[in-house]
C-alpha cells in the first residue's frame, strides 16, 4: 500500500508532537471543566531613578529595604551593604547567595557596574548571576566600549555562548536582566536526563535564546554535569568590584508544593545526630536524610525548623530551643500525631 498525504501528514503531526510536545492530555480541546489560569497583577517598569514593581505573584528577594533574604554561601550572614536602596558587593566579602532555592523560574535583576569605570576587559565591572548554587553563571560586567573575550561580556553565560548582541548601558546606569531558567534534571541514580537552558533578556532585549548549556560554567575547560537537587539559591559574585543590585524578584514556574530553603551549615550540624527512634544524616547540597522504618528519605527545609520528603510524605520539625533536641517525625499525619525522637 502507497502512503497517503493523510499518512505522511500524521506522521508529520507526530513528528512535531515529539519534538515539540502536546497539550496535557487529560483535557479535552476547549474542555469547559479545565482551571482557568490564575489571575496575576503585572509589575511595573523601572526607570533609572526608580525601580519598578514586581507583579504580585513573585517572591521578592531585594526591594531596597534589607538583605534579610540573602546569606553567604555557608549560609552565615552576608557582608554586603545594602546602600542608597540598592544590595552592594563588599570586595573581598564573598558571593551571596538567596536563603531560599528555586527550581525552573524567571528572574529579574536590574544591576549597575562602578562609575566612574576603573579598569578593562574581565577587571572592569565584573560580576555574576548564578544558577545551581554557584554552578551556572550569566555574566554581569561593564561592556560599554570596554573590549573582552566574547564569551565574558555582559549577559553570556559564561564560558560558552556569547551574547547575540551587546545591549549594554554605560557604567553607573541601571540595567535589567530578565532571565528564564529550566533546571537540569538527573534520575534517580544521579546521571543526568536533560541539560539546563537559559533565556536571557538584557535591557528588553533577547540576548540568548533558549541556549542548553554544557554544564556548569567555568573559567578554563567544559565541566561534567554534578548531580545536585533541581531548586537551588540564585547567587550574586564577589569580583572585586563593587556591582550594585536591586528590585530581585523570582516567579518559580513549575507551581511546587513546599517554598524550599538552603539553611546554615550550623544549623544542619545542630540537627543531624542519633535520635532515639532512628538518625539524621547530613547530606550535601545543604540537605538532611532521615532513616524512617529502616529507609533513608532526604529531607528539603520548607524553614528554618521544618523539613519535607519529595518522595512520601514525611515531614520532620526539629526543637532545639530552650535545651531541648527533639525531632517531631509525621508519616502521612500532621504534627498532632507526630512520633517524638529525642537526640541522643
Amino acid at each position: 500500500m502507497k502512503n497517503s498525504p493523510f499518512m505522511a501528514a500524521g506522521l508529520f503531526t507526530l513528528l512535531c508532537t515529539a519534538l515539540h510536545g502536546a497539550p496535557d492530555p487529560q483535557w479535552l480541546g476547549h474542555d469547559r471543566a479545565r482551571p482557568a489560569p490564575a489571575v496575576v497583577t503585572p509589575g511595573t517598569f523601572s526607570s533609572q531613578e526608580q525601580p519598578g514593581t514586581p507583579p504580585s505573584d513573585a517572591t521578592v528577594l531585594f526591594d531596597g529595604k534589607d538583605n534579610s533574604a540573602w546569606v553567604a554561601m555557608d549560609g552565615s550572614p552576608t557582608k554586603w551593604v545594602v546602600k542608597d536602596g540598592a544590595l552592594e558587593c563588599v570586595p573581598g566579602s564573598g558571593y551571596v547567595r538567596s536563603l531560599q532555592a528555586f527550581g525552573d523560574c524567571q528572574l529579574h535583576v536590574e544591576w549597575a557596574a562602578p562609575t566612574p569605570p576603573h579598569g578593562d576587559s574581565q577587571g572592569r565591572g565584573n560580576s555574576g548571576v548564578f544558577f545551581g548554587f554557584g554552578r551556572y553563571e550569566v555574566q554581569v560586567l561593564d561592556s560599554y566600549n570596554n573590549k573582552t573575550y566574547a564569551d565574558g561580556s555582559a549577559a553570556s553565560v559564561y564560558g560558552q555562548y556569547p551574547p547575540l548582541v551587546n545591549a549594554s548601558l554605560a557604567p553607573g546606569r541601571w540595567q535589567v536582566y530578565d532571565i528564564i531558567w529550566t533546571a537540569p534534571r538527573f534520575d534517580d541514580e544521579g546521571k543526568l536526563k536533560s541539560k539546563a537552558r537559559l533565556t536571557v533578556l538584557h535591557n528588553g532585549v533577547v540576548v540568548q535564546n533558549n541556549v542548553e548549556l554544557t554544564g556548569p560554567t567555568g573559567w578554563v575547560g567544559r565541566i561534567p554535569y554534578p548531580n545536585h537537587p533541581e531548586r537551588t539559591p540564585i547567587a550574586f559574585q564577589d569580583h572585586g568590584n563593587p556591582v550594585r543590585y536591586r528590585n530581585v524578584w523570582v516567579r518559580e514556574l513549575n507551581n511546587p508544593r513546599h517554598k524550599e530553603f538552603r539553611l546554615s551549615d550550623a544549623t544542619l550540624d545542630s540537627y543531624a545526630g542519633d535520635y532515639s527512634n532512628g538518625k539524621v544524616t547530613r547530606l550535601p547540597e545543604g540537605l538532611l536524610a532521615i532513616n524512617v522504618g529502616g529507609v533513608d528519605t532526604v529531607l528539603h527545609a520548607e524553614s528554618q525548623t521544618k523539613f519535607y520528603a519529595l518522595t512520601t510524605d514525611i515531614q520532620v520539625e526539629f526543637n532545639v530551643a530552650e535545651g531541648k533536641k527533639q525531632a517531631l517525625v509525621t508519616v502521612g499525619d500532621d504534627f498532632t500525631r507526630a512520633m517524638r525522637w529525642e537526640k541522643k
